[in-house]
């Protein structure tokens, strides 16, 4: 989705950003019901670097904003600073 991307890259500069749509894996699943997507991120920022995995998720949380309950669903997240081993 270009709107996860984009705020993702605008508040991480992320060195390695992949967002994958996994929405079909959830057909007739009563969340999925409402339009919103489940969605997968992996990100390697180092803004991350320095900070608890909650804290990476919150910080993911906050840049993506008002996606959490227009657009998204469920959000699965992989948050790494680039020192770290994918």
């Amino acid at each position: 989705m270009p709107a996860i991307r984009a705020a993702l890259e605008a508040a991480f500069a992320p060195d390695r950003l992949e967002v994958r749509d996994d929405s079909h894996r959830h057909a007739g699943h009563v969340g999925a019901q409402d339009g919103r997507g489940h969605f997968h991120v992996e990100i390697v920022s180092a803004a991350f670097a320095g900070i608890t995995p909650i804290q990476r998720h919150r910080a993911v949380y906050a840049a993506l904003g008002p996606l959490m309950t227009t657009d998204i669903h469920a959000l699965q997240i992989r948050a790494l600073a680039p020192t770290e081993p994918e």
